[in-house]
């Protein structure tokens, strides 16, 4: 199948996702929209705001008395329970309004860089973080890791970015 012949595919399936109970609720109850989205906005500030914290930690300019892996086994718990109320609550608004996601650039944008961020993750996690043992109590850990933290900030503020214009440009 090719892009072109996906599209009208990807298209029905965003707009059976408008019709399910959750989108409605989303949509056309009179608050489900705004707690959605206050749910969301403070999954994201837990979530992208304790993973920019350990980020900082990696690029060496907070915490540096604090060993990478002492900060990570602190903070992830932490990140991990606000990207799961992210994750929730942004599935719920995309299924209200799948149809105009569908055809947003910026929601395109968006996850093209939770993809990348989610690959930074990975990279850093499986090589990396490796060697931890070889670096873990300096205060700046070595160019690698600083990279992968650097990057890291960048596309989370890319998916905050593109995601505050996907709302605003939505209709």
């Amino acid at each position: 199948m090719t892009a072109a012949a996906s599209q009208p595919y990807l298209l029905s399936i965003a707009r059976s996702l408008e019709q399910t109970s959750i989108a409605l609720l989303v949509r056309e109850s009179l608050w489900g929209f705004q707690i959605t989205v206050g749910l969301h906005i403070l999954g994201m500030i837990l979530s992208v705001g304790t993973v920019v914290w350990m980020d900082l930690r990696l690029l060496g300019v907070s915490m540096r008395r604090v060993p990478v892996s002492v900060a990570y086994r602190q903070l992830m718990p932490w990140a991990g329970a606000g990207f799961v109320v992210m994750l929730v609550t942004g599935s719920m608004l995309l299924m209200a309004y799948a149809s105009n996601a569908y055809e947003n650039p910026y929601f395109r944008a968006k996850l093209l860089a939770l993809t990348l961020a989610g690959l930074n993750a990975l990279v850093y996690h499986t090589t990396i973080e490796r060697r931890i043992d070889q670096w873990d109590l300096q205060a700046q850990p070595p160019l690698p890791a600083r990279m992968a933290g650097l990057l890291s900030i960048l596309l989370w503020a890319g998916v905050v970015l593109a995601g505050r214009l996907t709302a605003y440009t939505l209709y």
